[in-house]
């Protein structure tokens, strides 16, 4: 096995499991094809859905202090051998319209660790398993491209112990998103970051809607980040977070996402 395969739960110095599938979603849950139903690749790990065939979560490690720059150039989408082409969606849906390819775990996040580690990173990130669609000016919003940028932010703004941090993302997965070329595309996603500071583990949700027109094709009303709890990011995803990330999320957070301002820029992040 190639080192650095898979989501490390003990990346942060405390135990931080992956997301559990709920009882609404966990017969939804694709198998592998070594009959497992988490895939594995250096520093991320996932489960799909068989009935959507994006993935449930996505769970990655991120070592800041170990970053490569590495050229995404030559390197092609390509389905993934842990599950069966049927399970996974393809380039057929992303031809000749505005929907990108938009990665799950950033590309960016993964190359670190020595570099053939990185490369095999950088090539694993292009599996559609880590891939869902994004409109192609999904981080170009006026929010400033806030979604794209909440890695960095973190570190940016805190001081992260070791600069480690552990991250969990996706797409909601709603019964009445729009159907499109035979697929109902996710108008929701959402991140969890996990990361240690001040001596203490801390949980930060986040939340972008993608409003679409419920009118014209793929046209895009507008993006909105919040900043949200744990316990919304289940409702809308039937996902169960580990209660070691519940006790680490904040402990209050004004209303539900309808009643409270979206995230405007970077600053207004509460760490």
């Amino acid at each position: 096995m190639r080192a650095g395969v898979g989501y490390d739960p003990g990346f942060l110095g405390v135990a931080v499991p992956t997301p559990a599938p709920g009882a609404a979603v966990l017969a939804d849950v694709a198998p592998t094809t070594d009959g497992g139903t988490v895939v594995g690749h250096v520093h991320f790990s996932l489960q799909m859905s068989a009935s959507r065939r994006f993935a449930l979560w996505v769970a990655w490690n991120v070592d800041g202090g170990a970053l490569k720059a590495l050229s995404r150039r030559g390197l092609r989408f390509a389905r993934d051998p842990q599950v069966a082409g049927h399970l996974q969606v393809g380039d057929e849906l992303y031809a000749g319209n505005r929907l990108d390819r938009g990665h799950i775990a950033r590309r960016a996040d993964l190359v670190w660790g020595d570099l053939p580690i990185a490369e095999a990173a950088n090539r694993d990130s292009f599996y559609f398993t880590n891939i869902a669609p994004q409109l192609d000016d999904f981080n170009q919003s006026r929010r400033d491209g806030v979604w794209g940028r909440l890695e960095d932010a973190v570190f940016a703004d805190v001081d992260v112990e070791d600069l480690r941090v552990s991250v969990f993302g996706g797409p909601v997965l709603a019964a009445d998103d729009r159907l499109y070329r035979g697929v109902r595309l996710p108008r929701e996603y959402w991140k969890v970051l996990a990361f240690r500071a001040d001596g203490e583990l801390r949980a930060r949700a986040f939340l972008l809607t993608q409003a679409l027109d419920p009118i014209a094709l793929l046209d895009l009303d507008e993006f909105r980040v919040f900043q949200v709890a744990l316990p919304e990011i289940e409702a809308r995803t039937g996902l169960r977070f580990p209660d070691v990330l519940r006790a680490a999320d904040l402990p209050v957070l004004p209303g539900l996402v309808g009643e409270r301002e979206p995230v405007d820029g970077l600053p207004d992040i509460r760490w």
